[in-house]
């Protein structure tokens, strides 16, 4: 009986045995699934970053590496984790890899950056100093439009400004610094104001005009201060130029005003004209300037895709813009398609100088006047010799068929690069080279 009762007992003790065994292993594998799952996300995370890694191009370690890498490290097959990696100043060289990012189609100097945070581009809309940013506007303003002004035609600018609707920002350059007292023009209010002494508008587009932080902006006009509009309406001149086609334009000029190329013209019975006659000999090619694909630049309006372009090209030592308006069709494709003259939105040119007498006092009282025209009127060079400067310049960019020059361009140039290029009123190396 003794027997029997010590075999039962040593069954139940060992069924009891397994229970615990079974017992056990099951807790075990209940917690080890618990950690498991919780640790998952982050090795998932680790993959996924290194999946979208872009190689540096001197990096000696491939993409198979890092990614053998990363699936070592979910699996445990590796005894560093990614915190490690980051406080360890003994990690490995290919741990470090593993962390750096480099997007190569990232803007230059950001590549380093995740691509979801960097921004590319700005605005001029202003912000509010409280709230949602979403909800800072009522309204974006889909186009800009720049004068280059001086206190002197604050009445025709504020006439100009009252043509451009509210989905125009307008933008003031000031030549003369005075700024405060526009503050009495309730649009001045809410424009934006940018004040150095005694630059041209060439001068503010390089420098505040940058593609990326304009490119908000359907269109971009960029005009001079001496512009009459009252034949002028900014909204139905835009509906035409996208009837048209034209990434680069500008408003006819009334032709009994003032003196002007042919193609800028304002023709009556057209809406645009995109090609013209010029002289005998004046243009190598129909197409080419300035019989076609040419504005002049005191009153251009550029499409976003176009002033990128143009933005480019102009030089940081570009003052006035002589020669600018004949490379400009160098920015569009099939440009004597897609630069023309708005005839139905016309404007008169006033020929006032912008510069008014901001120019050097050195030089006479006479040199400040007239600056933006790029002489002086009592001085010793005409306006003939001012378009064979341009011609001369232009002509060394190849943005017309070279000819041979004459006896009289010859001595003319040698003349303004004596005389001018001493007071920077002409593009000196151009104009040097020519001469050579």
């Amino acid at each position: 009986m003794s027997k029997i009762g010590a075999i039962g007992r040593s069954g139940i003790f060992r069924k009891s045995n397994k229970s615990m065994r079974l017992f056990v292993t099951t807790f075990v594998g209940v917690v080890f699934g618990f950690l498991l799952g919780v640790s998952f996300p982050a090795s998932l995370y680790r993959l996924n970053i290194t999946s979208h890694l872009v190689e540096d191009t001197n990096s000696s370690i491939s993409t198979e590496q890092l990614l053998h890498h990363a699936w070592s490290s979910m699996t445990g097959h590796n005894e560093s984790s990614l915190t490690q990696v980051q406080t360890r100043n003994d990690t490995s060289k290919m741990h470090l890899h593993l962390m750096q990012i480099w997007v190569s189609s990232n803007p230059r100097g950001a590549e380093r950056l995740p691509p979801g945070i960097v921004v590319a581009e700005s605005d001029f809309y202003a912000r509010r100093l409280w709230g949602k940013p979403s909800e800072d506007f009522t309204m974006k303003p889909k186009y800009l439009v720049t004068f280059t002004v001086g206190l002197g035609q604050k009445s025709n600018i504020d006439a100009a400004v009252k043509k451009f609707s509210g989905n125009f920002t307008i933008m003031l350059f000031h030549y003369d610094g005075r700024t405060s007292e526009w503050d009495d023009l309730e649009w001045s209010k809410q424009a934006i104001h940018v004040s150095v002494l005694k630059q041209t508008k060439w001068w503010y587009a390089k420098r505040f005009l940058h593609p990326d932080v304009v490119a908000a902006y359907d269109y971009i006009f960029i005009w001079d201060e001496d512009l009459g509009v009252e034949h002028f309406d900014a909204e139905e001149y835009l509906k035409l130029v996208r009837k048209h086609g034209l990434e680069i334009s500008q408003p006819g000029l009334d032709p009994n005003r003032g003196t002007t190329w042919q193609m800028t013209k304002r023709r009556g019975d057209l809406e645009v004209h995109k090609d013209t006659e010029e002289k005998p000999g004046w243009c190598s090619d129909p197409h080419l300037p300035p019989c076609a694909a040419f504005v002049e630049i005191m009153a251009p309006v550029f499409s976003r895709n176009a002033w990128r372009c143009v933005w480019h090209m102009i030089q940081n030592d570009l003052v006035h813009g002589w020669g600018l308006d004949f490379a400009l069709s160098k920015c569009v494709e099939t440009a004597h398609e897609k630069i023309g003259v708005v005839d139905a939105q016309w404007i008169v040119h006033q020929t006032v100088p912008s510069l008014g007498n901001q120019g050097w006092h050195k030089m006479g009282s006479n040199h400040g006047k007239g600056l933006e025209k790029g002489v002086d009127k009592n001085g010793p060079f005409s306006k003939t010799d001012l378009q064979l400067q341009t011609r001369l310049i232009t002509r060394k960019w190849g943005l017309i068929r070279p000819i041979p020059h004459s006896f009289k361009e010859r001595m003319t140039v040698k003349m303004m690069a004596k005389t001018h290029c001493q007071h920077r009123v002409c593009l000196c190396t151009i104009v040097a080279s020519v001469v050579n």
